[in-house]
């Protein structure tokens, strides 16, 4: 055993770690984690408790410095541990939101990308999707309709649109056929020649 590795259990916290191993319900690295204290408070050494638990050295020496420092309550909670992707700083993603509201995107397109966005401020394209989501922007959603210098500008979209169409509708016929899952015959209408 470790020297200076002194598990003392009182009575409350021997029942309480003896209830989480014999509980069913219990996850099992809380019963991994409990049963090493107990071993240690019964005087076993580390060889025979890793034995017991099925856990590494270093494991055991984890569990029984986090009882010694904070209890029962130390077992059965895990440390947080920071993130593994560092969050944006502020000014970055008001940077972002500057340029998405009220900067023109780069060239002749028309609206922002997320990869446009991303080359310019020097993130990841997921990282300004994700500023984008979180300020409820769809900058892809935006309508801009750019505007010609034409003065028969008018005149020509209106003549593009099809509202001045002289097209005539042809109508429409069919041949003479049966229908797959009928027995009678369909009939072409009188107009078709």
């Amino acid at each position: 055993m470790r020297k200076g590795i002194i598990v003392e259990l009182s009575t409350a916290d021997r029942a309480r770690l003896e209830a989480v191993v014999a509980d069913r319900n219990s996850p099992q690295k809380h019963v991994w984690r409990a049963r090493i204290v107990l071993l240690t408070a019964n005087g076993h050494g580390t060889a025979l408790i890793m034995r017991q638990a099925g856990v590494s050295k270093v494991a055991v020496w984890r569990w029984q410095e986090r009882f010694m420092t904070a209890g029962v309550e130390g077992l059965l909670r895990d440390k947080t541990r920071p993130s593994r992707i560092p969050p944006l700083g502020s000014e970055v993603t008001a940077r972002v939101l500057t340029l998405t509201t009220t900067g023109d995107p780069p060239g002749e397109t028309t609206h922002w990308t997320a990869a446009a966005m991303a080359k310019l401020v020097g993130i990841s394209a997921s990282s300004v999707q994700r500023i984008w989501r979180a300020h409820g922007l769809q900058p892809h959603r935006v309508r801009a309709f750019k505007l010609s210098n034409d003065p028969r500008f008018a005149e020509k979209l209106r003549a593009s649109s099809g509202c001045t169409s002289t097209r005539r509708r042809m109508p429409s016929c069919s041949r003479s056929t049966r229908s797959p899952r009928s027995k009678r015959w369909i009939v072409p209408s009188r107009g078709c020649r």
